[in-house]
């Protein structure tokens, strides 16, 4: 009887369970909590349109041929003591290539260098392997939590999930992009502000997402400006190629406004055709006023303000007070009249804390601290203005 043999298979069992465990793990979290928004884009890209993509199948098919994979090389292989976490370096490579995709899918698909990367690494990892195996017969020992056989490999697998989270893209942006448009697939608005709404990195595309959903929940001039903006008005709507989808049709944000534009052009020329043709919806107006508040044109705010908002008030809201507060400052002769103590008051905190400061820098974080999220911080500070 071969005595060895059952001796092997029983001493390197806890090391390929551990090893299966940790990798089972880290493919289902990385795709289902990291991958599965930008997996959804690539996959409605590449099928145009034709397929989409289910978080919790496209999980658990991609582990599971993960890790087919990965007993198809073991049983060629046979690596199953200290270098066992070899095994899954096809896979994870395999992770790794579908999990680099391309921030513009939509306007382009090429695999770049993995086209000679994936060959060249493979290669490399048959000689390790052929190695690893040469040097397999002279390894003894049980394999137990704590030999370091075990620790090995727990180690091999660390460096591959490192090296699955460098190469692949990570661009923060991109994934706040891509989970903003698969929650408003679902009509989840508030989802979709909650994606990158405590970080300052922005684009005009996600900008364009986080107006349409504060439109949809009836939040666009309460909330616009506590979030990180990027470009001008033109960001507000994919017209001119500044902003632009991918999964979300950009048919159903026009058509909540009014009608499809025929040709580009931009935001404020098709609000106001929207206008002239009497074919503007009811948040065409919120539209028109942030367009004029995000390109701090202050003058065409308050003459277009009264025609939406009758009772200028303390009613109104939050950042119509804020710029109303600050044109009437900022001008001799207002067009509009509008008071509001409350508001008055907070501005005046405001100019006496910007006296403290001579030094711009300074003072953008001194006010930063108290009043960022507000009109009169983007107006002054989020322009390179000194």
């Amino acid at each position: 009887m071969n005595y060895n043999r059952k001796e092997s298979d029983d001493s390197t069992l806890l090391t390929k369970t551990l090893c299966a465990a940790v990798f089972l793990a880290f493919s289902l979290l990385w795709l289902y909590l990291f991958q599965a928004d930008v997996l959804a884009l690539a996959q409605h890209v590449l099928s145009h349109g034709q397929t989409s993509y289910n978080k919790v199948v496209g999980t658990v098919v991609i582990t599971a041929v993960l890790y087919l994979l990965q007993l198809l090389v073991y049983t060629y292989t046979k690596l199953n003591k200290r270098f066992h976490a070899l095994t899954y370096l096809p896979s994870m490579l395999l992770l790794t290539f579908i999990s680099d995709i391309s921030t513009d899918i939509d306007q382009r698909f090429d695999i770049g260098a993995w086209r000679w990367a994936m060959p060249l690494a493979l290669v490399a990892w048959a000689i390790v392997a052929y190695m690893a195996k040469a040097t397999q017969k002279y390894e003894r020992g049980p394999s137990t939590l704590f030999a370091r056989s075990t620790w090995v490999n727990m180690l091999i697998l660390a460096m591959m999930m490192i090296g699955v989270a460098a190469v692949s893209n990570t661009n923060a942006v991109f994934h706040y992009r891509a989970h903003a448009e698969t929650s408003l697939l679902s009509a989840n608005y508030d989802e979709a502000l909650a994606a990158g709404d405590e970080s300052l990195e922005t684009d005009e595309s996600l900008t364009m997402l986080r107006i349409y959903a504060l439109s949809k929940k009836q939040m666009l001039p309460e909330r616009l400006f506590t979030y990180a903006l990027c470009g001008t008005s033109n960001a507000m709507l994919p017209l001119d190629g500044t902003a632009r989808t991918v999964l979300l049709p950009t048919d159903s944000i026009f058509a909540y406004l009014g009608a499809i534009p025929r040709q580009p052009m931009p935001t404020l020329t098709y609000l106001r055709r929207l206008q002239q043709q009497h074919l503007d919806k009811p948040p065409v107006a919120d539209y028109m006023l942030c367009a004029y508040l995000i390109d701090r044109d202050l003058d065409k705010f308050a003459q277009l303000i009264k025609q939406y908002y009758p009772q200028l008030d303390e009613n109104l809201p939050r950042h119509y007070r804020e710029a109303l507060t600050l044109y009437k400052h900022l001008r001799s002769h207002p067009v509009v009249d509008f008071k509001d103590n409350v508001m008055d008051e907070d501005y005046a905190d405001l100019q006496q804390l910007e006296t403290k400061y001579p030094d711009f820098t300074e003072r953008k974080v001194r006010v930063e601290e108290r009043y960022a999220g507000s009109y009169w911080y983007y107006y002054e500070y989020l322009n390179d203005k000194k």
